[in-house]
């Protein structure tokens, strides 16, 4: 019946492409797991150490589509495994296709030795029909000329476990073997939902059973995927990028006809962010180029046109399923540290190419003859710009709501748009008083041609090696000295000099130094009307209150009870003169009014702005634009790890109200456990990761309704600038109207990324001991600092109740402290800091992101570990099992071409598809530092003796 009913459900679900086989049903995903009973070794007197290959054939072709294997079991002729096989609904596995069992005798493990035992085969259907789902086969020779034992196959859905269908191990265990699970894809299977196939692809799965402290079965899934987001959001980034260089450019151009020296470095900054744009262009149109796998391999890190991607972006999800217990999820984010491989690390990371740029940049405004601004003040005129250009469209939008209030008479409608407006007006003006905008002004208007500075004769002209204090004190006695930048204009070397911005120059090339100008060189007052700034914005505000006072008089009329005021305003007088005239005709001239005064303040600033990031561009030439690239880089790398994490975050707390508070309340803590050394190239690495995980402070998401429920409206997508990013996360219908309604009205969502790093490798064992561990240290510190803040404020804004609950009791209070002594204390190798704040973040609802360098053998041996101590911590894993499972979920020990579904980068035979990136055998978290000197001084002296 069973069987039957499967058939009805896959054939509604479409026909398989084989022509020859397109009445044939594909069937859900189907896992079992395995037993043997009385193998029969080559010698009877010792035991065999058995492993099974399991091989999916095509029923017609006879071509192995999926393979798989066991963990070896020492030294048993009735070997029960713990790893069992699963059949992934991807792969073209239908009832006809045969399954293969072929059990090996592990004569070698180091030397990958094994002799043939005898192999089986069923049929998927048999196993469905099979009564209990239960199968005894026997194990035939290769020649088929004898028995040498029974092959058990069973199988159970995982989830659906009945306290009387779980037995208990004995020694010599003959006991029905439990194994896993069968998925239909519904809405609440948080594994292979739609909302999960939407960003999440090629899932690879691994099952596992292992006894806990009472002697019952608990079942364990490993589920692997590819995200999507690997590719798409890189692509979304770079399309930013170029529109955001775009409008620079044009920015540049708009600011007007300069003097020739300003013009030079105008052109140069342009010419270099094509070059720029360029590039990213040319990396776009290879990434919309590529098909296959949604992921990079580590073998790919430094080719040009992936620099842009994540390593090995995936996620791992173990499913855990004990009698009487409700099935428990742990989610983790696997990605190769962000950094940018393709440029290399010779001259170190982000991190120490941002200081020592910022030190040399005051050097590099004297020699290019530009205007030094600090870095609190660029980043002031990028505040300002964005700030300016979301307000004055908004200010736009709101004068025009306002206009359609007042024609259609609708008071309240008035009152909130003058509401609004105002509000927003106010943000505005208050954005434009800052000094540098003055200070800017000033510059720009000495910038034009024809102007001339005078300039007094000093037989030695001082070099200043900081920027003078502010266009001149006594030119602009207003201006704080600490908001106005050192003007570093054209000096003649000749006494007596005038300086005039219509001569001819071009840059001095760097190794040349120049002496920047005085402040008596500083134009002055008479010059230029520093006063015209300050009585534009303030007619900004004039034009608003304009806009209040009429609205004000008219609401005063239509309601008949307030009298006119003694003194009358001109809002006053047009409304007395027009009693009955139309409300938009009374407010059109001055909402025109408001509207170009804002224009004209939003052009000036706006220039005004962009002159002051040209002088960045051109004190930066030519190693500003490259860290840029490189920090773009870094951050596209990093920005897609994190959508991803928030996706399955978001995705598996949807019906937790808890969750939801917490979310909208404080934002969520995204915890990066870091395995770099600090040592050679990878401090290099650390450096960028340690960039590229401070930037995403400066990202959001907001939860938006997907315009139709089919994949590809359920995509994340991006918009801002490099200020500021959002990421909306679309949903279905039906589950967007579940949330609260603060989410559904777009609020933005905070994450707080912290980084944790400890190195764990023979490197960092030499830099310990021979180099300097501070910038791990310093790392550690500055997060742990974020992290207690972030606890702070969800204690002050959230209930604790909301938090999860484990087993595992202590108070989270508590594990900060020790986290915070850990961190201070010195201790080699103190994977005690990973470990505590990879607790604290799974009790605060956090996004865990587990990095090394490629996401391979230092991540698989902490992923791996972690879900063993999780079982242990929270699932009372027998303690007897606890080096068995983590074996387990560590093996490779497949044979021939199965040995490629184990390697994260190779993918099944047929499909390509990876396994999880956690299946290998090297514990190097367990292995003492001394034996790696050792290991270390004798592989030295063994190169030594071979090469003389």
């Amino acid at each position: 019946m069973e069987a039957d009913s499967l058939t009805r459900a896959a054939t509604a679900s479409g026909p398989p492409s084989h022509t020859n086989i397109i009445l044939m049903p594909r069937i859900p995903q189907v896992e079992f797991c395995l037993a043997c009973r009385e193998l029969e070794p080559e010698f009877r007197d010792r035991k065999p150490n058995a492993l099974v290959q399991v091989a999916v054939l095509d029923a017609h072709g006879q071509e192995i589509v999926a393979c798989a294997c066991t963990e070896m079991v020492e030294g048993t002729r009735d070997p029960v495994f713990l790893t069992g096989v699963s059949l992934s609904p991807d792969w073209p596995v239908y009832e006809e296709s045969l399954i293969k069992l072929s059990v090996y005798d592990v004569k070698d493990k180091s030397q990958h030795t094994s002799s043939f035992l005898g192999t089986a085969s069923f049929s998927v259907a048999e196993l469905l029909k099979s009564k209990d789902q239960q199968l005894a086969l026997s194990l035939r020779t290769a020649d088929d000329s004898a028995t040498v034992g029974t092959v058990v196959v069973c199988r159970l859905k995982m989830g659906e476990i009945e306290d009387g269908e779980v037995d208990h191990i004995t020694a010599d265990t003959h006991q029905k073997c439990t194994l896993v699970c069968e998925s239909h894809g519904t809405t609440n299977d948080k594994d292979n939902g739609p909302l999960m196939n939407a960003v999440f692809k090629s899932p690879v799965c691994k099952v596992y059973r292992f006894q806990t402290v009472d002697g019952a079965w608990m079942l364990v899934r490993e589920q692997m995927s590819e995200c999507a987001l690997s590719f798409s959001l890189p692509m979304q980034l770079l399309s930013l990028f170029i529109q955001e260089d775009n409008r620079r450019v044009q920015e540049l151009n708009d600011l007007g006809e300069l003097s020739p020296h300003w013009d030079n470095l105008r052109r140069g900054v342009i010419a270099r962010y094509s070059h720029v744009i360029k590039a990213y262009q040319d990396t776009l149109a290879e990434l919309e180029k590529h098909t296959g796998p949604s992921f990079k391999p580590s073998c790919s890190k430094a080719q040009k046109f992936l620099e842009f991607v994540p390593i090995n972006l995936h996620t791992q999800r173990m499913r855990v399923t004990c009698p009487r217990k409700t099935d428990a999820f742990y989610d983790v984010i696997t990605v190769g540290a962000p950094a940018a491989h393709f440029q290399g690390f010779k001259g170190g990371g982000l991190q120490r190419l941002l200081s020592r740029y910022e030190a040399e940049k005051k050097s590099y405004s004297t020699a290019y003859q530009c205007i030094y601004y600090p870095p609190e003040h660029t980043a002031k005129a990028r505040e300002i710009l964005s700030t300016v250009g979301q307000l004055q469209p908004i200010i736009g939008g709101l004068a025009d709501h306002l206009l359609l209030a007042a024609q259609q008479h609708c008071a309240h409608g008035l009152r909130e748009a003058l509401k609004s407006l105002e509000e927003k007006t106010e943000q505005f003006v208050h954005a434009l008083k800052d000094e540098l905008v003055k200070s800017a002004l000033l510059a720009l208007h000495a910038a034009r041609p024809g102007y001339v500075s005078k300039s007094q004769t000093s037989s030695h002209p001082e070099v200043h090696s900081t920027p003078s204090p502010a266009l001149a004190p006594n030119l602009a006695p207003n201006l704080a000295p600490n908001l106005t930048p050192a003007a570093i204009l054209n000096q003649s070397p000749e006494p007596d000099a005038v300086i005039c911005n219509n001569v001819a120059d071009s840059q001095t090339p760097p190794g040349k130094e120049t002496a920047p100008l005085k402040h008596h060189d500083i134009p002055h007052h008479t010059e230029y009307d520093e006063e015209e700034w300050d009585r534009l914005w303030a007619n900004v505000a004039k034009n608003l209150n304009g806009v209040i006072d009429v609205v004000d008089r008219l609401q005063g009329q239509d309601n008949n009870n307030q009298a006119p005021p003694p003194e009358q305003t001109p809002a006053d007088v047009i409304a007395s003169h027009s009693p009955a005239a139309e409300w938009g005709e009374l407010l059109s001239p001055l909402v025109a009014a408001l509207k170009d005064s804002v224009s004209e303040v939003s052009e000036r600033a706006s220039r005004s702005m962009t002159f002051v990031l040209l002088q960045e561009a051109a004190c930066s030439a030519p190693h500003g634009l490259q860290l840029q690239q490189r920090r773009d880089t870094v951050f596209s790398q990093a920005l897609a790890a994190l959508a991803c994490g928030f996706i399955v975050r978001l995705y598996s707390g949807m019906e937790d109200k808890g969750f939801l508070q917490q979310l909208r309340a404080v934002g969520l803590v995204a915890q990066f456990e870091s395995l770099l050394s600090t040592y050679s190239e990878e401090i290099g690495m650390l450096e960028d990761m340690e960039v590229a995980v401070s930037d995403l402070q400066k990202v959001t998401f907001r939860i938006i309704e997907a315009a139709s429920n089919d994949l590809s409206n359920l995509q994340p997508v991006v918009s801002g600038k490099r200020d500021h990013y959002t990421v909306d996360v679309p949903l279905p219908t039906q589950a967007f109207q579940t949330l609260p309604d603060e989410l559904r009205q777009g609020k933005l969502l905070q994450v707080v990324p912290v980084l944790f790093n400890v190195g764990i490798n023979e490197q960092q064992t030499i830099a310990e001991r021979f180099g300097d561990i501070s910038l791990q240290e310093r790392i550690n510190q500055r997060n742990f600092d974020i992290l207690e803040a972030y606890y702070k404020s969800l204690s002050d804004k959230v209930p604790l109740e909301c938090l999860p609950c484990f087993q595992t009791q202590t108070d989270v209070k508590e594990l900060l402290e020790t986290l915070g002594q850990n961190v201070v204390t010195k201790k080699r190798k103190n994977v005690e800091i990973l470990w505590l704040a990879g607790v604290i973040c799974r009790r605060l609802n956090g996004i865990r992101f587990t990095s090394c360098k490629s996401a391979k053998d230092r991540t698989s041996m902490s992923v791996t570990l972690e879900q063993c101590a999780l079982l242990r911590d929270e699932h009372q894993l027998h303690k007897d099992y606890f080096v068995r499972a983590l074996d387990c979920m560590r093996s490779r020990l497949a044979q021939g071409e199965g040995a490629q579904w184990d390697d994260p980068e190779a993918g099944s035979v047929a499909n390509h598809k990876p396994a999880s990136r956690h299946f290998y055998p090297i514990a190097l978290l367990l292995v003492s530092s001394h034996l790696l000197v050792v290991w270390l001084i004798l592989s030295l002296v063994f190169l030594l003796a071979k090469y003389q």
